[in-house]
């Protein structure tokens, strides 16, 4: 696109999950940054039925309260950007109001069995925890492209510098998510948990727990009984004294991350701080889910060159997505592997990743930022 042409038109259709979004704004600062173009936001309010209940994948707007969101109406984007289920379908819709002419470009997993819209997104960036189907519109880079902004980092700092500063070190946060498919938080998980924190505590250290809204009801209670009073928790269901999570990027030590929860570890491994993984056990379902998601692992996975059967892999990938035999998914071993193997994290209770003090993590996200501009730019040509 020239200099003479007008800019396209480029919208950041999101919902209210801070953590899709700032993704999705990484790519609009690039777009801006480096080629000019600004982008509008067109954000959403789900229906209370669709908060957390999954609507069908479809171009609808069934399950957003439009009296809420902002307005939808022409003239329709050149360019979509978006991510996750519900603001995809809004992407969709729009997109057949534009008579197809609207560009979408959707980071993250797709939602569901998407054979029959999958075409319709015109580019859709997959990070390494998951595993697409090997389509030609579909990308892969390296860790989702969230991480934690310096103004926000600096804030929280400032504002938990005082309660947290004076206790005893190593402060060590253990983050913990919740149940996730093929994970359970069960006595064997409780009891993994327990025995890091006591490692901590006998090193005269000090475990912060901080749960999230995915943690099961009673599970940080259990977590604590019996230990002193130096062992701190912060209880999502019962948030008194407001949530240190970004005070403890911050200031804390070390990290503890379960097993389920993709976003903190790579939110933690961003910023250079010592990450350790805490794999969970799986239930008895669990097992064969993980066997499928080693399968799709194998299947799925990008087009290697030099590999002389890798047509009849891909057509054999592609034709059992289509008839809805094997879906995309994510394979959480895999990606903790991923973090072990580069220096990024140990698991929990072993020595390893410390500090990363070089800049092979920004180095690489700005390269997959590269790439990710450099497919956008010919979805845009002759609009």
């Amino acid at each position: 696109m020239s200099e003479e042409e007008t800019p396209p038109r480029i919208w950041r259709v999101l919902g209210d999950k801070k953590g899709d979004n700032a993704q999705v704004e990484v790519v609009a600062e690039a777009l801006e940054r480096q080629r000019g173009w600004t982008s509008e936001l067109r954000h959403l309010e789900m229906l209370p039925k669709y908060v957390k209940g999954k609507p069908r994948v479809a171009p609808t707007l069934h399950h957003i309260d439009r009296a809420r969101s902002d307005p939808l109406e022409p003239p329709w984007p050149d360019l979509i950007l978006t991510r996750g289920r519900r603001p995809s379908n809004v992407a969709l819709w729009i997109k057949a109001q534009s008579g197809g002419r609207t560009r979408i470009v959707l980071l993250g997993k797709p939602a569901g069995w998407l054979s029959h819209y999958l075409s319709q997104f015109d580019l859709v960036i997959t990070s390494s925890e998951t595993l697409p189907p090997p389509f030609a519109n579909v990308m892969q880079i390296d860790l989702p492209l969230m991480q934690i902004g310096a103004g926000r980092l600096a804030a929280g700092r400032a504002e938990w510098q005082a309660a947290l500063g004076p206790l005893p070190r190593p402060l060590v946060a253990f983050l913990i998510g919740g149940p996730t498919s093929p994970y359970v938080y069960n006595a064997e998980a409780e009891a993994r948990m327990r025995a890091r924190i006591a490692q901590v505590l006998a090193e005269g250290g000090t475990p912060y727990l901080v749960g999230s809204r995915r943690t099961p009801p009673g599970f940080l209670h259990r977590l604590q009984t019996g230990f002193p009073d130096a062992l701190r928790v912060f209880d999502w269901a019962r948030p008194e004294g407001g949530n240190p999570y970004t005070g403890l990027l911050a200031l804390a030590d070390r990290f503890v991350v379960t097993g389920d929860s993709i976003s903190m570890q790579v939110e933690v491994a961003r910023l250079g701080k010592p990450l350790e993984i805490l794999p969970l056990p799986f239930g008895w379902l669990g097992r064969l889910d993980d066997a499928r998601r080693r399968l799709a692992a194998w299947m799925f996975q990008p087009p290697r060159a030099g590999h002389a059967a890798e047509p009849v892999r891909l057509a054999l990938a592609r034709g059992l997505y289509h008839l809805r035999l094997m879906q995309q998914t994510r394979h959480f071993p895999r990606f903790h592997q991923i973090l072990v193997d580069r220096g990024l994290a140990s698991w929990a209770g072993e020595a390893g990743a410390g500090h990363t003090t070089d800049h092979a993590l920004s180095s690489a996200a700005e390269g997959d930022v590269a790439r990710i501009l450099g497919r956008i730019d010919p979805l845009l040509r002759g609009l």
